[in-house]
């Protein structure tokens, strides 16, 4: 008996199997579900952990993205720098400009700076083709798949510019560049034609440098390579450090979510898991008293039911690795897109990690039973194996008894009562599943608030632009150039802009905005400003603290900004447009995340130079969009004015995909748990059949047996789901504001009060749903068994 798969004891392990299927097909379903959840909450936490770093190493990116005056140096000179000291890799010189393109219909797209490239591979920026191909002659461009503009699919023309002579460009494929070195490529022919006085032609150079991992060394490397070309040539350099603060900002969030997730996995993991394992050890204790009495040492019998054990959960655990490496590939596509990398899978460790800690947790929770059982005596382990210790839960039955109910339905009440140790294990999985279900709820709501408070001023319905050339609110068209210190200002009189929407009819609402530059005493270098004309009620943002705007010398900031300048609602600053300077007081705190935080709110008319780039309209409600800018366009058209209606923003992919990622691992969290309770319920049923049969026989019918058995787990779901919904909604409350401060901000109350009573009721009710659910199998089993089938089952 030595053996551990053959003789007797690998047929005690065997017929242990095969005897309880239900047991090993929960074991196997169990851990097959929680080991899935855990791959892919930790393949996404991997992800998260470092989004840029993976995309910039897989891609061989650029520490120092330089542009330089052809006129000033030539390539020769410029492929020299790339041997100059300290830098280990570089690429180009290549053609680069700005064009501001023209769609289809007119309207203006954000200002794209386009590089010639006669392919995507490189020494430095290595760029991913993620669909079409590269552009291989005159007329095709290749656009960037973290361009910010609207949406363009593979086919879509659009114009350099405004011009009458500007060339048609067709969109022939969509690459990605984790260095963001440009928004655009073209053969170095077609960049070099794009060139105009608008966007005069430059030449670009990449660099990677041995020493790169502060802005001390890239300050230090920019340093060499103007020593390196003749004054002036370095027009400017875009260093990596700025892309990877960015994209490690917008990964942040997602960790405190991922976090929470597999916490509770893990809890789950460890309680049903252990549930399942326990009871099926301890429902064995009769056979392992018989065992022993015909030979077996107390150690052959802990290694039969420890196996008994692992067997079916390995089953359950290779399938589930398989399962959650599945269901990660799409997700990891989806974070691929937002995080800017082409190399996301699963990584190596965690389909290590993983399932060797699934298997340790199995492994101790059926050793501690199983040591149990393998220090009692035969005689005593054969008695207790009969059934539950004598007197166990009669307080149960006598006070349940009691209730106003169906006889049928007290007994059920009462009968978890003589199993404590189960009957607590059930009410943690069904109270766990509460919280991740309520969590994932609220997580969901609050995450499409988010989404809804972002750019207030892109929902407006109609964009009203003074002047063609200008781009739209919070595109690069509609601000400054560099360095002017302010907006040109739009060619159309902007008396006459609001003198035409008030008369036009069906308007029923509309603010002028100006977004510039503006310099702030005590931030070092410009803040980006957006100064609102007459009534932006409906373009506020979301109010942490304080209030909106009311008037001149007011500002509104967003959270970064006050922790930058250590300042606070009621505090005042000085801030400088075109020469004009004006001291604001700080009225409110708002929901903007935007700029890094260099961001301020304020009223236009405190500076007497600024005038709005855009109006933003609001028609009456039953006034189609489309037919109220075709009449205001008439008017504004002759003039130089140009009406654009906005299109519904969509939310952005990173909210998108932690929805997907809330909505999955709930589902299987829940689904773990109605195991948890079928495991639970079928060990009863069984343990119980012969009094089920009694009962049937003097008279109780197959729907009582139905509720019987249902009643059994109805309250243990009420009690959890009592004790669940708090949970979740105090686990909301700490994980947001959480991600809220990942993401440098505070959040308003609009994203964290996002649960109704109704919800919350509803909420509480899903853990009768999960335990009903669970229970649903072997309460169908015990209302169809027949009188003398369950009368003669031991």
């Amino acid at each position: 008996m030595s053996g551990f798969g053959t003789g007797a004891l690998g047929r005690v392990v065997r017929a242990g199997v095969g005897r309880r299927r239900v047991q090993a097909l929960v074991v196997a379903l169990a851990t097959m579900m929680a080991v899935a959840s855990a791959v892919v909450a930790g393949s996404l936490m991997v992800a998260a952990s470092a989004p840029f770093d993976h995309a910039f190493a897989h891609q061989h990116g650029a520490h120092l993205s330089v542009q330089f005056d052809p006129a000033a140096v030539g390539a020769a000179q410029l492929r020299a720098t790339g041997r100059s000291s300290g830098v280990t890799a570089s690429a180009g010189p290549f053609p680069a400009t700005t064009i501001h393109p023209v769609v289809r219909d007119g309207g203006h797209l954000p200002a794209l700076t386009v590089v010639g490239r006669s392919g995507p591979a490189a020494e430095v920026d290595d760029l991913d083709l993620r669909s079409g191909r590269w552009a291989t002659g005159p007329g095709e461009i290749v656009l960037s798949a973290a361009f910010t503009g609207p949406d363009i699919d593979l086919g879509a023309t659009l114009r350099g510019s405004d011009a009458a002579d500007a060339p048609t460009l067709t969109v022939v494929g969509i690459a990605m560049s984790a260095s963001r070195t440009a928004d655009a490529w073209a053969t170095p022919e077609q960049a070099t034609a794009l060139a105009s006085a608008a966007g005069p032609l430059t030449t670009q150079m990449l660099y990677r440098f041995a020493a790169a991992g502060t802005g001390g060394d890239i300050a230090a490397a920019r340093a060499r390579l103007t020593a390196a070309v003749p004054a002036g040539a370095l027009l400017g350099s875009q260093s990596y450090l700025d892309t990877k603060r960015s994209a490690d900002r917008n990964a942040a969030p997602t960790i405190p979510f991922l976090m929470a997730f597999g916490a509770l996995g893990i809890a789950m993991s460890v309680i049903i898991v252990g549930s399942v394992v326990s009871g099926a050890v301890g429902t064995g204790l009769r056979r392992i008293g018989i065992l022993k009495a015909i030979g077996f040492t107390p150690r052959e019998v802990v290694r039969a039911y420890v196996a008994q054990a692992l067997i079916p959960a390995g089953v359950g655990i290779a399938l589930g690795v398989a399962l959650g490496n599945l269901m990660a590939l799409p997700l990891l596509a989806d974070t691929e897109q937002v995080y800017g990398d082409t190399s996301l899978s699963v990584a190596w460790w965690v389909d290590v990690v993983v399932p060797a800690a699934a298997l340790l947790v199995v492994a101790v929770a059926a050793l501690v039973p199983a040591l149990r059982a393998g220090r009692l005596r035969t005689v005593e382990a054969i008695a207790i194996g009969r059934a539950p210790r004598t007197g166990r839960g009669r307080w149960a039955h006598r006070a349940a008894g009691r209730l106003p109910l169906p006889r049928a339905v007290t007994y059920g009440l009462a009968s978890p009562f003589a199993h404590p140790v189960r009957m607590i294990a059930m009410l943690l999985a069904v109270a766990f599943g509460t919280v991740a279900a309520t969590f994932a709820v609220g997580l969901t709501s609050s995450l499409n608030a988010v989404a809804k408070a972002q750019d207030p001023e892109d929902r407006a319905a109609i964009t009203v632009i003074g002047n063609a050339a200008h781009g739209g609110p919070g595109e690069p068209g509609g601000g400054p150039p560099p360095g002017e210190g302010g907006a040109a200002g739009p060619a159309v009189d902007p008396a006459r802009v609001r003198a035409a929407i008030e008369a036009q009819p069906g308007t029923a609402s509309y603010y002028g905005l100006a977004q510039t530059e503006v310099t702030v005493a005590g931030i070092a270098g410009s803040v980006r400003a957006n100064l609102y004309q007459g009534d932006a009620r409906s373009g506020r943002y979301e109010m942490i603290s304080g209030r909106w705007l009311g008037g001149p010398g007011e500002a509104v900031v967003p959270t970064r900004f006050l922790d930058r300048t250590g300042t606070r609602i009621g505090d005042t600053v000085r801030v400088t447009y075109r020469g004009d300077t004006q001291t604001l007081r700080i009225v409110g705190e708002a929901f903007d995340t935007s700029d890094d935080g260099k961001r301020i709110h304020a009223d236009l008319a405190g500076f007497a130079a600024a005038r709005p780039d855009v109006y933003l309209v609001e028609p009456k409600s039953g006034v189609r969009p489309a037919e109220y800018a075709e009449q205001l366009g008439a008017v504004l058209r002759p003039a130089g004015g140009e009406v654009l209606v906005n299109s519904p923003s969509e939310a952005e992919g990173l909210i998108l995909i932690l929805d997907a990622m809330a909505a999955l691992l709930t589902l299987m969290l829940v689904a773990v748990a109605a195991l948890g309770v079928l495991n639970s319920v079928v060990l009863d049923t069984r343990e119980r059949v012969h009094d089920i049969g009694v009962c049937k026989a003097v008279g109780m019918t197959p729907r009582q047996t139905l509720g019987l058995v249902l009643a059994s787990v109805a309250g243990i779901g009420l009690l959890g789901g009592l004790i669940g919904v708090p949970a979740g909604f105090a686990l909301h409350a700490y994980v947001l504001p959480v991600m809220g401060h990942a993401a440098g901000t505070n959040l308003p109350p609009s994203i964290l009060d996002v649960y109704s009573p109704p919800e919350l009721i509803l909420l509480g009710l899903a853990g009768v749903v999960i335990a009903v659910l669970g229970a649903a199998v072997p309460a169908g089993w015990a209302a169809r068994a027949r009188t003398a089938t369950a009368l003669r089952t031991e």
